[in-house]
């Protein structure tokens, strides 16, 4: 795995942010909350949270910044939301 980058913590935050809690077998309090999925607009900050928590106990080499949620009217309309997630190196 190191030979083809995905051991870089960006990847890792990545990953990470794209498991849900339960999928990973002996560690399944790694990734996010499920129900966070479906949840409304009014609860994105619920997401913000599990994604800092998520991001600061499995990756230890990177901090996560901030979280933005979003989508415009027509992708919103479809379900197709967008989470972007801005990290730096933790020292």
């Amino acid at each position: 795995m190191l030979a083809h980058g995905n051991s870089a913590p960006p990847t890792c935050v990545l990953n990470l942010l794209r498991t849900f809690r339960g999928e990973v077998p002996y560690a399944r309090t790694k990734g996010v909350d499920r129900s966070l999925v479906d949840a409304p607009g009014t609860e994105s900050w619920r997401l913000n949270v599990d994604a800092e928590w998520v991001v600061g106990t499995y990756e230890p080499r990177a901090s996560l910044d901030e979280v933005l949620t979003g989508a415009d009217a027509r992708d919103a309309a479809l379900g197709d939301l967008s989470v972007a997630a801005r990290i730096s190196p933790r020292e």
